[in-house]
């Protein structure tokens, strides 16, 4: 892949990992620990440490052997993005954000020791994990991918 290409979507990754730092950075300096900020009645601000990945998994796993396995996927994503075809530009959009996404979060985890969450969707009876501008990079990203498999599968076979 010529360096042209890959330019765009490497300023994605940069702006996707510097826009997350970012809000990241406020958080941590403006919102204590623990702090919940209702901002609708079903979504609130509420300042986390999430020393897992996803949804807290392996938060037993020690923060080293964690970051190791975040690396290598998020090596594994970026062969996958450079593997994918020029045409396939929500894929190449999507893998895009998904590295900017993990590299945030790798970010975190090499930094603090921990990543940093504060968005909660909540109701009086139910809650959703809290999470972060990082981890919605990474689920747009990987709907993106599905999204473009999805297009070339009814392409192919309305061609066929």
């Amino acid at each position: 892949m010529k360096a042209r290409r890959v330019a765009p979507y490497a300023l994605i990754v940069i702006v996707a990992i510097l826009f997350d730092q970012g809000v990241k950075a406020l958080v941590e300096a403006w919102l204590p620990l623990h702090q919940q900020v209702e901002i609708l009645p079903f979504l609130a601000l509420l300042h986390s440490r999430n020393t897992g990945v996803a949804f807290s998994f392996f938060s037993g796993v020690g923060g080293f052997w964690l970051s190791l396995l975040v690396f290598g996927i998020i090596i594994f994503i970026a062969v996958l993005a450079f593997r994918t075809d020029s045409a396939q530009l929500l894929a190449r959009l999507g893998f895009a954000l998904i590295l900017g996404g993990a590299i945030g979060n790798l970010i975190d985890r090499a930094a603090r020791g921990y990543v940093v969450d504060y968005v909660y969707f909540h109701t009086p009876v139910w809650s959703f994990a809290i999470f972060n501008l990082a981890d919605a990079f990474i689920t747009i990203g990987a709907v993106l991918v599905i999204l473009e498999e999805v297009l070339a599968y009814r392409r192919e076979r309305r061609d066929s």
